[in-house]
C-alpha cells in the first residue's frame, strides 16, 4: 500500500514540474543569443577572406521555448551582400541593413532588441573575374573496331575563377584530375574533380568540377570506287587517266557506314603538280562528315595527253 502511495505521489509531482516548467517557458524572456553567419550574393569583384568573421551576437527578446530551441539547434542567419558598403577599404553592413535581414528570418514571437555591433565589418578584397577553358586529362583505350565520334564534351565547358589579377593573370586553362579508361566500349559520362594551380592562393573557382562525356561508336570498313577529277587541266589536250576512278577505304560507325556512297567523297590530282613521269598525286578534298578514317588506295595514278581535235 505505500509503494502505491509512493509511485502515486511521484507520478503527482513529476505532473506539477512538467506544469511549472511549461508555465515558465511560456513566459517572456530576454536573452543574449549569437549566429552564424552565411553570406550570399556576394558581388563580382569582391572575395571572402578566410579570416572574415563568421558570427553575429544580438539580444532577443522571446519565450523560453524559442530560447531552449536555439540552444539545441545551429543558429544560422543567412546575410546578403549584394549591398555591402565600403570606405576606405572597409567593407560593412550598418544596423540598420543588419536588423532589417535578420527580422525576416526570426520567429514572429520573437523580437530583437540589439545588435552586439551597431556596424559588421566584412573582411573582403578586390578580385578579378577570369573565364578559362577545361582540358580533360583522360586517357581512352578503345575496344577493337571501336572509336570515339565527334569532340569530348565537357559541360561546363569554362569556369571561372575569381582572385588577385597577379594570381589569375597567367592562368590559360584548367585541368581535371587524370583519369584512365581501357578497353572501353560504350558511351561514358565521368564526373571529374579540377586541379586547382599551386598558384591559387587566395582565388576560387565558380566549381571544382565537370562532367566529361564521349559517344563510342563501333566502327566497320568499306571500299568505295571514285571518280577523279581533274584539276587545271591544259587547255590544248585532251587529258585521259589510267584509272579514273580510285579505290577509297572508308571506316565509320556501322549505322551511319550504310547511308554513305561514293557520291559522298570527291578525289582530285592537280595537272599544275604533274611531274615528268607522267603520274598525278591524289588527294581527297571531300569525306563524310562523320567517318571516322578516310585512305586512298593508291596515291597516284597514270596520265596520257592526246592533241584536242
Amino acid at each position: 500500500m505505500n509503494r502505491r502511495k509512493v509511485k502515486v505521489f511521484l507520478i503527482c509531482l513529476a505532473c506539477s514540474f512538467l506544469a511549472w516548467l511549461v508555465s515558465k517557458l511560456s513566459e517572456p524572456y530576454e536573452s543574449r543569443v549569437t549566429f552564424t553567419l552565411t553570406y550570399t550574393n556576394l558581388p563580382d569583384t569582391l572575395l571572402l577572406s578566410k579570416e572574415a568573421s563568421h558570427t553575429l551576437g544580438t539580444k532577443l527578446r522571446a519565450n523560453g521555448f524559442r530560447f531552449l530551441y536555439y540552444n539545441l539547434n545551429l543558429k544560422n542567419i543567412t546575410v546578403d551582400l549584394s549591398a555591402i558598403r565600403e570606405t576606405k577599404g572597409r567593407y560593412y553592413l550598418d544596423a540598420l541593413q543588419l536588423k532589417k535581414s535578420l527580422e525576416a528570418q526570426l520567429a514572429k514571437s520573437t523580437s530583437l532588441i540589439e545588435l552586439e555591433e551597431d556596424t559588421l565589418f566584412i573582411d573582403l578584397y578586390q578580385v578579378t573575374a577570369k573565364e578559362v577553358p577545361i582540358k580533360p586529362n583522360i586517357t581512352l583505350n578503345l575496344s577493337q573496331n571501336h572509336f570515339v565520334e565527334g569532340p569530348l564534351k565537357v559541360e561546363p565547358a569554362t569556369i571561372v575563377i575569381k582572385g588577385p589579377q597577379r594570381e589569375v593573370a597567367s592562368i590559360t586553362e584548367i585541368s581535371t584530375v587524370p583519369l584512365e579508361l581501357n578497353n572501353l566500349s560504350a558511351n561514358f559520362t565521368k564526373e571529374l574533380d579540377l586541379v586547382v594551380p599551386e598558384g591559387l592562393q587566395n582565388s576560387v573557382l565558380s566549381q571544382n568540377s565537370v562532367a566529361v562525356s564521349a559517344k563510342v561508336v563501333k566502327f566497320s570498313e568499306k571500299v568505295f570506287e571514285v571518280p577523279i577529277t581533274v584539276l587545271n587541266p591544259p587547255d590544248e589536250y585532251d587529258l585521259k587517266l589510267f584509272p579514273n576512278k580510285v579505290s577509297v577505304l572508308c571506316k565509320a560507325g556501322v549505322k551511319y557506314l550504310r547511308t554513305i556512297t561514293a557520291n559522298d567523297f570527291r578525289v582530285v590530282a592537280d595537272y599544275k603538280n604533274a611531274g615528268p613521269s607522267n603520274h598525278l598525286l591524289l588527294r581527297i578534298d571531300k569525306r563524310p562528315e562523320k567517318a571516322y578514317d578516310v585512305k586512298l588506295q593508291e596515291n597516284q595514278v597514270q596520265f596520257i595527253l592526246e592533241k584536242s581535235k
